[in-house]
Parts: structure tokens; sequence; C-alpha cells
């Protein structure tokens, strides 16, 4: 390396909750080199340029939790990886991307840190850690830098790789719902709400519940007219034309003004409305024909165009359109005049995060100035009002005016062709009162509607579209969960997640297990290499027919890759030793608190996932294990050989839930109360020797199965199952159906 220069000696995808984080993450590992002896205060100017070209890192408050934090750090001293950190999240920031997380650690050797930031895209965050480091060493060394050209690159990989802001505005939504999402594609909009049979899909606005006969239907739009019609929505009169001269004769039939446009064309590309004349149908014909299969002539209906968005048969959200002029000056052309009186408005832009796009003189634009004896290069008068576009951007937010009877109407119209998510655009000249009496109707009906009007209008306040749509996906209730069961800790990972597994599959549930021996489905192996990583956890939660899933994690599977799954019903750590494998690649330390990665951090995480209305099951004779109980948002179930151990004990005092040997029973207890469950030497996996270890691993996989409310019946019998190779297994299941009721929990215990 040079001198004086920072590198990346090495990058890990984190694709899941971590050591460091729930959501993904990058972690990085920077070698700064000689600049270990240069922190920021000690690089001349270097501060007042980094401040110069990203002022709004007043933005991070840091460590201080101030207005400004970072800015104060920087000028006390702070080190070139923590720096890199903070530019590298506002340089995504600025590119259009949220505010994301950040954390820079040092490690065990001298001059290299350990920096993670957000991952909402792997090519994303990369360029950003290029990008700032380029910054930040032309800071150092007084160099020029495009910080222009940099955040323009930015925003087009964002563009291009992120989610678009409809399939965002869903994703949102579900999350603040609690409800985990899966994107399918790594830079599209296909994502997966929801895990396993309690999944949904989405596909920008269109989910798995859109009809792909209805999408047909729509984009056919005589069709769709001749369907809703029938029940009595109002619609333009018109036919499909065959040639300019038939488009013509039907213009004549209606009586014009008429709107030219493709049968089947969307985004209102080949749309031309208000034609008066021979030549405007025939010119408009010759464009349309090339946009769709055919070309409809329909009467053109007086008024405004709107657009309402309707979920689910209700009208959540309604835009209006607004005319396009511009004011001549006497000086400048009408291109000029666009520029300068339209395309300027910040709000217009060529992405999906403008709610305005840019205004064009294209063929629509240039008949409306050839009626008034203009075109892009005419300099028009001073004080003249100039129309480019009858029917712009649905820039206004209109939906606490819509009548109920014209909502009723366009929902009416979307359960016709039968679309869950619709966009209705409908012509009126006052969308406060109902369509018939002054002569408004629908003219279309839109699969996958554009939800970014609605989200940012450019005028009015922002409709929660996201909510509606997720609402409408998972009513009320469901979370989009199936149960969900984590296994870590050092020794007896597998064993204990192959009997939770066989444990669910005795209850009659479709259990899925990711674990060392491969991937369970049921009692079929069906992948029988390791699947104890984020692949094999991930595999498991896109299938639809897994009602439960149990899932193995290792120290290098949160250290290297993340967690499969955002949250679980039940965390499980069975021990920590400091025989771990592989970890020393990791700068493992046994101590060192929090600027060092230790075993507790690693496992920790674990119990850091589980839901509020899960349980974490800990080993009550692992003292780190035990003291992760403070961690746990849920309830702690503890697991114990020794009844007398003392963590159990003051656990069970508390009116608390544990499993224990007593008696050589295995005994659920809660408070004073206990349920009995088989003897040590009925379970085949304990077998004669009676291995303490062994005892430890039935014991966790009961606290797992009590926690998930299996029955007695099923406990005992999964006890006394679990090991042995059963000629048909399924024969268990009819008599456990019948003692189905769970494990009681006597009256003392807590939830």
């Amino acid at each position: 390396m040079k001198k004086k220069d920072i590198i990346i000696r090495d990058i890990i995808s984190l694709r899941g909750p971590s050591i460091w984080t729930y959501p993904p993450a990058i972690e990085a590992w920077i070698d700064i080199g000689e600049f270990e002896d240069y922190p920021s205060n000690k690089l001349p100017g270097f501060v007042d340029r980094l401040k110069a070209w990203l002022p709004s890192l007043v933005e991070h408050r840091c460590n201080y939790g101030e207005h400004g934090g970072f800015l104060r750090r920087l000028d006390e001293g702070t080190w070139l990886g923590h720096v890199l950190e903070h530019v590298a999240l506002e340089l995504m920031t600025l590119g259009g991307l949220p505010d994301g997380f950040g954390r820079t650690r040092e490690t065990t050797t001298r001059g290299v840190y350990k920096l993670a930031i957000s991952n909402w895209q792997d090519d994303i965050t990369r360029l950003a850690l290029d990008k700032g480091i380029e910054l930040i060493l032309a800071a150092v060394e007084d160099k020029p830098f495009d910080m222009a050209d940099t955040i323009d690159t930015l925003r087009r990989r964002v563009d291009r790789k992120y989610l678009g802001p409809s399939t965002a505005a869903i994703v949102n939504a579900a999350e603040a719902r609690g409800i985990p999402h899966i994107r399918l594609l790594d830079d599209g909009n296909l994502v997966q709400l929801g895990y396993g049979a309690a999944m949904r899909r989405i596909w920008t606005a269109e989910t798995d519940q859109t009809s792909a006969i209805a999408e047909t239907i729509s984009r056919d739009k005589d069709l769709t007219k001749e369907l809703i019609s029938s029940v009595g929505v109002p619609v333009p009169e018109g036919r499909e034309v065959d040639n300019a001269d038939d488009a013509w004769d039907a213009a004549e039939d209606i009586g014009v003004p008429v709107v030219v446009k493709p049968t089947d064309g969307n985004h209102g590309r080949g749309v031309f409305i208000d034609l008066t004349t021979k030549e405007e149908v025939a010119k408009a014909y010759a464009i349309a024909v090339e946009e769709g299969s055919g070309v409809l002539v329909e009467r053109s209906i007086q008024g405004i165009e709107h657009r309402l968005l309707v979920v689910g048969g209700k009208l959540v959200a309604a835009n209006r359109s607004d005319l396009i002029t511009v004011i001549g000056d006497g000086k400048s052309t009408v291109q000029q005049l666009i520029d300068s009186q339209v395309n300027i408005d910040p709000r217009r832009g060529t992405t999906e995060l403008h709610p305005l796009s840019i205004i064009r003189i294209d063929t629509a634009a240039k008949i409306e100035l050839e009626r008034l004896g203009l075109n892009a290069d005419s300099v028009p008068a001073k004080e003249r009002e100039v129309l480019i576009q009858r029917n712009a951007n649905h820039a206004f937010d209109c939906t606490d005016e819509v009548h109920p009877d014209t909502a009723q109407v366009a929902a009416l119209a979307a359960r016709v062709v039968g679309l869950d998510i619709a966009g209705i655009d409908l012509v009126c000249q006052d969308i406060s009162k109902p369509l018939g009496p002054q002569g408004g109707a629908i003219v279309e009906v839109n699969a996958g509607p554009s939800l970014l009007m609605h989200i940012k209008p450019g005028i009015g306040k922002p409709r929660p579209v996201g909510q509606a749509i997720v609402n409408n996906l998972f009513g009320d209730g469901p979370s989009g969960r199936v149960p969900l069961v984590g296994v870590s800790g050092t020794h007896g990972r597998n064993a204990v997640a192959k009997m939770v597994a066989h444990l669910i599959y005795l209850s009659g549930q479709h259990a899925g297990l990711a674990c060392k021996d491969g991937i369970y489905l049921g009692r079929r192996h069906v992948q029988k290499t390791s699947a104890a990583n984020w692949e094999g956890g991930r595999r498991l939660l896109l299938n639809r027919s897994v009602q439960a899933a149990v899932i193995e994690n290792g120290a290098p599977v949160i250290l290297g890759e993340g967690l499969a799954y955002d949250r679980c019903s039940v965390g499980i750590v069975t021990n920590i030793a400091p025989d771990d494998e592989g970890l020393s690649r990791w700068d493992v330390q046994p101590t060192g608190g929090e600027y060092y990665t230790t075993p507790r951090s690693i496992y920790r995480t674990q119990v850091d996932v589980v839901l509020p209305t899960g349980h974490a099951v800990l080993n009550a004779e692992d003292e780190l294990v035990a003291d992760f109980a403070e961690l746990c948002d849920g309830e702690v179930i503890f697991f114990a050989v020794d009844p007398a151990n003392p963590t159990l004990a003051t656990h069970l005092a508390a009116g608390k839930r544990g499993v224990t040997v007593v008696d050589k029973r295995v005994v659920l207890r809660a408070g004073n109360d206990e349920i009995r469950l088989s003897r040590l030497v009925d379970a085949p996996y304990i077998g004669k020797a009676k291995q303490a270890k062994n005892i430890a691993n039935v014991l966790a996989s009961i606290a797992a199965g009590w926690a998930m409310g299996l029955s007695k019946e099923v406990l005992t019998t999964g006890m006394k199952t679990f090991g042995l190779e059963l000629a048909d297994p399924a024969a268990l299941l009819p008599q456990l159906a019948k003692k189905s009721q769970p494990a009681k929990k006597p009256a003392t215990a807590r939830k």
C-alpha cells in the first residue's frame, strides 16, 4: 500500500441480523495504514474541505447524540476509518436512500478497523465506500473532487438497483406492522412479504391476488369499456378503428372533439385528446397504432383528468391533473419557456423519485402548438399564454374532495374488471359531484398503477397507500409469520434443531428444518449438504409449504452471513464454549467489551431477535448464556439438568418457567407447579449412558416445544421416539391428534 492510503482488505455481506444490527449490513475491514498516526485534526485543511463538500454531515449526531455531533468529533480529532463510515452513509443518503446505521470498531491489528454500515443493496453500498475513500483522500491531499458527478452516479445506481417508490412504500408499511420481507430479485421489485405458508408476494403495485385475466382485460381498453358499461359505469362512446380514414369516420359519427388512443397502451403513450380535424385525427392514428395492437376513437369528455386509486374495493387516494402552460416574454422560444418556467421545478425529474416528470414537446404537444400556429422554436408574444399539455402529471391530491357516489363507481369498475389494486382514470369537471349529471366518465382502468403520485404529490398531503395494500393482503390480524425456531450455541445445536423439528412434525404441522445435515421438509431429506447457513434458512422461508421452521445457526453464520430471518418465535442458545469452530478469522477475543467481538457478543444475536411475543430458551447452567435473559424482549424459559441450579431456582421463584430433571424424569415447572413428562430411560437419544450433554439437549428441545404450545402428549412422544428409526412415524399422528391440547401453564406462571 502507499505510504498514506486507505484500502479495503475484506468485505463481508451480512444479509440478516448480525452482531452489529438487525437489518442487512456490510462489514468492511479498513486498513488506514500510516493515517493511524494522523487523526482528522492533524490533517491540515482536511476538516474544512470535508465540511465544504458535505455540509449535510451536520445532521450526523454521532456518539454525542446531538446535532453537529460528528463535526465536533472531526474538530476534536477522529480516525479516517470512522470518517469513512459517515461519508459513505451520507453519500448513500444524497443518492436517494433512507438514513442508515453505521459503526466503526478497531481490531487487534494496528490501523485496521471493522466498519459496518447499512446495506440497502450490495452494489450501491460498495460504490459508496469506494467513492467515500476517493473523497477523503482528495480532502487530505487538497485535490479537486467532483461531488456533483459522484452524487449523480450514486443516484443512477440507486434508481437501477434499489426498490422503486411504489414497492418501497408497501415494504415500509409491512415493516411498520412487523411483517418481514424478502427481496426476490436483487435489482427488481419482486418482494415476498412474510415467511413460509404465511407469505404474500408483490411486484410493484401488483400482488399475488392480482388476476392475470383481470390484468389482460384492463389492457384491452375496448373490452374494459364494454364490461364496466354493462353495469352502469359511465364511459365515453366510441369504437375500435382499422385505419386513418375509418378513424375520421368514427370521429364524425361520434362528433368532435374526439380522443384517439391505443386499445392496449399504457402510461399515456399514444393518447391524443380534443382532436377536431381530419388531419389531427390522421396524425394521431399513425402514432397510436405504433403504441398498441389497435386504435380506439372516443368522444372527448370535457373536464379534468383524475386518477383514483382503489385497493380491495375501496377508494384510498385520488389525484387531479392540470394544464401545462407557459407565458411568453417576447424573447424566449417555446422550448426555452418550458425549461425556465416548468422544468425548473425541483419536483420534476427523470427518476421515480420525482413526483413530476420533465415536460417535453412530444407529438401531442406539437399538435397543441400547431393549433396555435406555433412550434418549439417559435417566440410567443409577451404575456401570451401557450398551452403545452392538456392533461399533464397528476400533481394535486384531491382525495378528500371525491364524491361518495364517484368513489363507489370507481370501486365498481375495479371489481368488474377483477383487480385488487386499480388505477381508475376518469374525466369530469368537478370531482366533488357525481359523474352522471356533469357528463363525466371513466376512460381507463389500469392494473399495477404507480403509487408515487399519492405517496409524494406535487401539492397536497401524502396518502398511506402502502398501508392500505398491506392491510388488504394481511387483514387486521396476521403478521405474515410462521412459528420459527432459531438454534444457536457452541455444542448440541444440531441435535436440538432436529428434535424440535421432530416435535413440530408430531404436532401435525409441516416443519422445515435447515441444519448441518441438510434440509428436511417433514420427513423428506431434500438436501444432504450442510444447510446451517443463510442460504439454507432462506430456502425454508421461501417455501409456501413450510408451516413452521427450525434453523440451526453457528457462530460463523452470525459473523459471516447474518441470520436468515429478522425475528424468531423461539431462540435457543445451548451453551458457549471456547472451542468454537473457525472463529480465529473473525478476530474474536475472549473478552474486550463493546470494541471487540467476543463469544458473548456473537451468541446474544440469537436472543436479540426474539419477538416480544416469543421466547428465549437458555441454558441456566452456562453463566454466559444465562446472562442473556435480561436482553430478551419476550419470555425466558431456562433449562438445567440440575434442579437445584441457583439461576433456575431464582427464575422459578419469580413464577417463571423452566425445564429440568426430577426423580429421573423431565419436568416442566412454573413457579411451584410442575408437569411431569417421560423418564430419562425412555428417551432413546439419552440412552443408558445418560450423558449430561444429551440430557441438556433434550431439555432445550422440550422447552422450545413448550414455548410453542405443543401438547404434553406430543412432548412425551417426541422424547420416546427421537433417535429411533421409525418404520412409519406418520402412524403416530392420528393418536396425537386426539390429544392435541397444549401443555398447560400452571396458574402461577407469568404470561
